[in-house]
């Protein structure tokens, strides 16, 4: 089940000054997870999950950070992804990724592609 209609009411109504970088950010990880992901709002933002598996999280938007797009990755079962310039953090099943600038999304867009799809494999 997809509610990507439930997070384009969201979005609509969200107040934020990157919001066409969340936008942007949001296709890019949509369009890289294919058939294997779905959106829902979850702790009040855009939030993507595998299809498969409802109760696993992949990522979610932390949109009460404001001076820039903040968005956290989750992993499971110790299926994280080290080798990565865009993922920061050492947190013990999580990574965090931030844009600051639709420049910066779109330096960084096929990194973010690459991590999706490399989280989608590891979570199969």
């Amino acid at each position: 089940m997809n509610d990507t209609e439930k997070v384009n009411e969201l979005m609509q109504r969200l107040e934020h000054p990157l919001k066409a970088e969340i936008e942007a950010v949001r296709a890019i990880i949509l369009k890289a997870g294919g058939e294997e992901l779905a959106e829902r709002v979850k702790w009040n933002a855009p939030s993507f999950y595998p299809k498969k598996d409802r109760k696993k999280d992949m990522a979610a938007f932390h949109t009460r950070a404001t001076q820039h797009v903040h968005l956290v990755f989750v992993f499971h079962n110790g299926a994280m992804i080290h080798d990565s310039s865009l993922l920061e953090g050492d947190y013990k099943d999580r990574r965090m990724a931030y844009f600051k600038d639709m420049a910066d999304v779109k330096a960084k867009k096929k990194e973010l592609e690459r991590v999706v799809k490399e989280w989608v494999k590891r979570h199969e």
